[in-house]
């Protein structure tokens, strides 16, 4: 068989000849697409519509033989690809790549040895175009070629066949020790469970409460020690034990409410402790249990001796709480309840160490729980005030609820106008920041000259619970200031002695706001739980706060038990 080609006749210029028989069938139409026989057309059918593709461009973008994977996207797809042999052009002569070229590479693309990537939860911190498969380390299995971010949990693979949304999510709360605490009291079962309340509704709750009423002022006070401002870790002062006679009695055993109740002054009546504790109900993780009893139309909030409301929590709020020796080993110092203890020793101590001696501010009452015949230490210098607060809702309620509290006041600031103001005095406690429990908390003796801000912020992530009671016992007594002493271990394994490294001083509603806590939140929070037992009958209830869960429950108890 032979192949003839076909004369082109004149050369001289481009395009085909005038006039000349075809002679092959390979170069004509026959009459096709609109063609006379025999005459010749273009090798494709063209309109002037239609873009010409090229036989080769090479200014074009190199394509890297094939998809190039960026977390899923592609480089030059085949829509560039297609884009290059022209939009709409015939596809007879377009050149497309061959299986063959899909493994064709000019660098090594042998399996590589498996790497460790530096992200959160995926390879985010893996090389682009290398293979990585990595154990994340906080939840999540990433492999991800072509360095795609893997997310928090699941497994995350590059390109588009990969599911970097998909499976569990983990996260930094994923990796809190599981521990179940006791109930601070043990729930009897013929109480009768009336209400479950879960701390995230009471969020929503608000009520704009008016500044209390004065209506008594009892014990007395001493000016602040102003040369304690003074002190830095390097000028650091111990701690002196000081024997002075604390008093902390609960509602219904202190004489001038019980008076004030008989005169019927308010409705409710309560200490700012358990006022702060409902206010700050949602950030407490220890469990607690408030004593409620109902006599008529009036409601008396009561804490139980020896109860939580004695004693000070230590790191309540960190990611790693303090542990609790395991059972059959020695209690060390650094479990909850030693720590309690020693952060309830330090707080009586700093209070009146900071304390000038001798010149004493009388309030118009003396102290209503000192005895001199029975005591023989005398009492500590503090001002107990009584405050009426209106919490009723504006324009709905006929009578108003009255809510009576007392506060307390520990010094008095004498500021360098002259003016003097009320103050309260506080005291965190550093136990040893490389134990256990310590909830990351930077050393102090090396960094709180410099970086004491750090240190507020990490103590108040860490104490959120009982700095926002503090805040919120200080706007209750109306206090103006604030001073927060920093004290720590002299050695972190000794636990009796102590050293003050500075101290601060603060705006009460200022330090609140910094924490986001708010006290109209608080009033809400007060109010709600008043409605609720003001609908129950004359008797006794608890509230428990429940030891595992964000939760409280509202029990009901025979009148005899709790006596």
């Amino acid at each position: 068989m032979t192949f003839k080609l076909p004369q082109l006749g004149s050369v001289d210029r481009w395009g085909p000849p005038d006039a000349v028989a075809a002679e092959s069938s390979v170069n004509k139409t026959d009459g096709q697409d609109g063609a006379a026989p025999g005459q010749y057309s273009f090798f494709a059918p063209f309109s002037a519509h239609e873009r010409l593709g090229k036989i080769a461009d090479w200014a074009a973008e190199p394509d890297r033989f094939g998809q190039r994977h960026e977390g899923g996207r592609q480089g030059r797809s085949a829509f560039n690809r297609r884009n290059d042999a022209g939009v709409g052009a015939n596809p007879l002569f377009g050149y497309a790549h061959t299986e063959d070229e899909a493994s064709f590479s000019l660098v090594d693309n042998r399996t590589q040895r498996t790497q460790l990537g530096r992200g959160r939860g995926g390879a985010r911190g893996a090389a682009r175009g290398g293979l990585v498969n990595q154990r994340a380390a906080r939840g999540g299995f990433t492999n991800a070629p072509g360095g795609s971010r893997g997310g928090r949990g699941g497994a995350v693979r590059g390109g588009t066949a990969g599911f970097g949304r998909g499976g569990r999510r983990g996260g930094w709360k994923d990796d809190r020790p599981t521990r179940l605490r006791d109930a601070s009291i043990a729930v009897k079962p013929d109480w009768q469970l009336l209400e479950e309340i879960e701390f995230p509704r009471l969020s929503k709750l608000n009520l704009e409460v008016a500044e209390g009423q004065d209506l008594e002022t009892c014990g007395s006070l001493h000016f602040y020690d102003r040369s304690f401002d003074r002190v830095s870790v390097k000028q650091d002062r111990p701690l002196v034990a000081i024997d002075r006679v604390h008093y902390n009695p609960t509602t219904t055993e202190d004489p001038v409410i019980q008076r004030l109740s008989q005169e019927n002054k308010a409705q409710i009546f309560a200490t700012d402790s358990i006022l702060s504790m409902l206010m700050c109900a949602s950030r407490t993780i220890y469990p607690w249990d408030i004593v409620v009893t109902r006599q008529g139309e009036q409601l008396f909030f009561d804490k139980r001796e020896g109860g939580p409301f004695d004693y000070l929590t230590v790191n309540e709020n960190a990611f790693e709480a303090p542990l609790e020796a395991e059972q059959g080993t020695v209690a060390g110092i650094n479990t909850p309840n030693a720590l309690s203890l020693e952060a309830t020793f330090i707080n009586h101590n700093f209070a009146l160490q900071v304390l000038e001696e001798g010149a004493e501010v009388p309030m118009p009452q003396p102290n209503p729980f000192y005895d001199e015949s029975v005591e023989t230490e005398p009492a500590a210098p503090k001002a107990y005030k009584y405050k009426s607060f209106d919490i009723s809702l504006s324009g709905e309620e006929e009578e108003p609820i009255l809510l009576v509290t007392r506060t307390e006041v520990d010094g008095i600031l004498r500021q360098v106008s002259g003016e003097e103001v009320n103050i309260s005095i506080k005291a965190l406690n550093e136990f040893d920041s490389k134990a256990p429990g310590a909830g990351g908390a930077i050393d102090w003796r090396s960094k709180l000259d410099t970086q004491r801000g750090a240190i507020v912020a990490t103590e108040m992530k860490n104490n959120s619970a009982k700095l926002a009671r503090w805040a919120a016992q200080s706007i209750l007594a109306g206090c103006d200031t604030m001073k927060l002493g920093f004290v720590s271990r002299v050695n972190p394994r000794d636990a009796q002695r102590h050293a003050v490294l500075a101290i601060g001083t603060y705006k009460p509603r200022e330090f609140a706001a910094q924490m986001n806590f708010s006290l109209s939140n608080g009033w809400g929070v007060v109010r709600s739980i008043v409605d609720v037992l003001m609908r129950q009958p004359e008797g006794k209830y608890i509230i428990v706060k429940d030891p595992n869960r964000a939760m409280m429950r509202l029990y009901a108890i025979p009148s005899g038990d709790l006596e």
